[in-house]
């Protein structure tokens, strides 16, 4: 007892000035609040100015009294900020992370859509096809947009620790020390971990981050350094009864308590609450790419695929030219890689090395020490040619990878395709990567390339595989613009 308080009382010295207010969520709703309707009104606005012929001023139905267009369009504005209120895309617990938030949005846009269609059927209103085939898609996109521009400000913030949820974890040693390093290796989180509590004979500090009390001083702990949210571990001695005091002495203090169960990257949609007898029973999911999805993925791809491939032809024709005046070797490098259920395919690729490249790769990988790992990756490699450099920067060099994906070999986005030496270093984890269609771009290209090792690769792969969804892959294929027309460190 005396241990944990005089944790307790070196805790209280490590406070540091509160950078954002404890309501700094419901602040931060409230201004989404006012961006929504500003963006909602502003596109029904410029639906009505431009596309709405001006001799239309009212809209009536059989037996009804007339209702002015601009009414019209004004309860529309109040049914759609309803709907996102209804479908909680405000809600402190998604905002600024995940796909959720876009989902919800556009589950609450297509809500509307319904109603509309409803009332103008049911009503026999005359309604505008273009307020539903334009105003509404055009103001959904914006939302989105709007909440992505909303994320990047608060991410830089976060950054800052500003707008952040100043946390303890509470637990055993090994089960805070994973929480702990999960938070502090993804940036933005949200999650400001400053202190742990934790019993027996822990060290000063776990991962960097002092140890500031026990069990019994938990509450003291969390006053003393000014959090206001604990993360409970796991421990054998925090039983339910103690776990319930501390919820209460939480609540009291208008605190947060997250339980962190014993799951790894799983995704918020695969994880279900339901109260049975009392207990707050935590189902999971797991992971289904067959019937629809694989259908939507399918048809997105070979829609996609096929509108990049014109667009970029240019582009392609391009870098064939550059590729070929450099030197003598083929324009395009093919090379088998392994696909979906350990499937080989031909994989191409702008031609970046010299020619016999390959030959080269097993003695460069032994000198580097590398050679065991399952991702063959050579630090400064010397085979990359001057344009190989450029385009393999700025990932032009992987633009035939498009006609890989429009013939169903890959994907627009899913696990790095491997090479068959590297896939036979897999173990039964990493196996679990060839479920699905490897793809153009993925979690990894996305968060670090070149730069992420093995494991931070694979884990950012299973996470793909385990939790797959349509709106992820728009959010990755979004990330992926972004970092190629601004790539950094990691892009080689």
């Amino acid at each position: 007892m005396r241990k944990a308080d005089a944790r307790v009382r070196k805790a209280s010295k490590l406070v540091t000035t509160r950078r954002s207010p404890r309501d700094w969520p419901s602040r931060y709703a409230g201004w989404l609040v006012y961006s929504d309707a500003i963006i909602i009104v502003a596109v029904l606005a410029l639906f009505r100015l431009t596309l709405m012929p001006m001799r239309v001023v009212e809209v009536s139905w059989e037996g009804g009294m007339a209702v002015p267009y601009t009414g019209l369009l004004f309860g529309m504005a109040l049914l759609w900020l309803l709907a996102l209120s209804v479908f909680d895309t405000r809600d402190r617990h998604i905002v600024g992370s995940g796909p959720l938030e876009y989902a919800r949005i556009a589950n609450s846009s297509l809500a509307v859509f319904a109603v509309v269609v409803g009332f103008a059927f049911f009503l026999r209103l005359d309604v505008s096809r273009l307020l539903l085939v334009v105003a509404l898609p055009a103001g959904t996109i914006l939302l989105i947009l709007s909440r992505w521009l909303w994320r990047q400000w608060l991410r830089e913030q976060q950054k800052k620790s500003k707008y952040v949820y100043r946390a303890v974890v509470l637990g055993e040693p090994t089960k805070a020390a994973h929480i702990v390093t999960a938070i502090q290796r993804t940036p933005a989180t949200g999650y400001d971990i400053v202190g742990v509590v934790t019993n027996g004979r822990p060290a000063a500090d776990i991962r960097g981050v002092p140890v500031v009390g026990g069990f019994t001083s938990a509450i003291a702990a969390l006053d003393a350094v000014d959090a206001d949210t604990v993360i409970v571990a796991g421990s054998a001695e925090i039983d339910p009864a103690v776990l319930r005091r501390l919820g209460w002495a939480i609540a009291d203090r208008d605190a947060n308590l997250v339980v962190a169960p014993e799951l790894t990257d799983v995704a918020g949609p695969r994880i279900h609450s339901r109260a049975v007898a009392g207990l707050p029973l935590v189902h999971v999911d797991f992971p289904v790419l067959d019937g629809y999805r694989r259908f939507i993925k399918r048809a997105f791809d070979i829609v996609a695929s096929g509108v990049l491939i014109v667009v970029m032809s240019p582009l392609m024709l391009g870098t064939a030219i550059a590729v070929r005046a450099e030197g003598p070797g083929p324009i395009l490098y093919r090379q088998t890689r392994i696909g979906r259920r350990g499937r080989p395919f031909g994989m191409l690729k702008f031609r970046s090395m010299t020619p016999g490249a390959d030959d080269e790769l097993a003695s460069l990988l032994d000198l580097q020490g590398t050679a065991a790992q399952p991702l063959h990756k050579v630090i400064d490699d010397p085979r990359i040619t001057r344009v190989g450099r450029v385009i393999r920067k700025h990932s032009i060099d992987e633009l035939p990878q498009l006609f890989n994906v429009f013939a169903g070999r890959m994907s627009l986005v899913g696990p790095r395709p491997q090479r068959e030496a590297e896939v036979k270093l897999y173990d039964a984890a990493a196996e679990r990567r060839l479920l699905v269609k490897p793809g153009m771009s993925g979690l990894w290209q996305v968060s670090g390339r070149s730069a992420l090792g093995w494991e931070d690769a694979l884990r950012l792969d299973l996470y793909y595989v385990e939790n797959w969804s349509f709106m992820q892959d728009l959010q990755i294929l979004f990330r992926t613009f972004k970092a190629v027309l601004a790539p950094g460190d990691g892009a080689r």
